[in-house]
């Protein structure tokens, strides 16, 4: 469902003229764009049987580099997620069988999460195809528009992250 951002804001004027609604519009657009960003995402990474964080998992994995394989603390590291989270996320994934827990050549009391030869195919897949999507959902935009976004966008990131 479509809506648009400025009939709300007026709306807003006429029933609430003392409130400044510039802010409303801006995170209003974030938030939608967010929402369909997610959605044409979601179906690359179901067509690769993957949900958001299985793939969040995998791309971590594969773009780690050779052997493909981090320890738990060092997936959690990249993800905002909690170790519970996490466990359940790598249980999943090695029951599917597109990662193995192997041990850590450096200290044998632990061991790293890589990349099964099947994960490794799926993810390469899912990745190329996700980039495309990516590609298209900003396509509108002009490089120099992209950059100016980005300088924004981390503008408002910095100002927002806790210190």
């Amino acid at each position: 469902m479509m809506f648009d951002i400025d009939d709300i804001r007026a709306q807003w004027a006429k029933q609430r003229p003392d409130i400044d609604t510039r802010p409303m519009a801006t995170i209003g657009r974030i938030v939608r764009l967010s929402a369909l960003f997610s959605e044409a995402m979601n179906t690359t990474f179901v067509k690769h049987g993957l949900s958001a964080a299985s793939f969040d998992v995998l791309a971590t994995l594969l773009r780690s580099g050779p052997p493909h394989a981090l320890s738990p603390n060092e997936l959690l590291a990249t993800m905002m997620v909690t170790s519970g989270t996490m466990t359940h996320r790598i249980d999943q994934l090695e029951k599917d069988g597109l990662v193995a827990r192997v041990p850590n050549p450096d200290d044998k009391r632990s061991v790293h999460v890589r990349l099964t030869e099947t994960g490794r195919h799926i993810i390469d897949a899912a990745v190329t195809d996700h980039v495309v999507v990516q590609q298209q959902l900003v396509k509108a935009l002009s490089d120099e528009e992209l950059r100016m976004m980005n300088s924004i966008l981390d503008k408002n990131l910095s100002a927002l992250a806790p210190k």
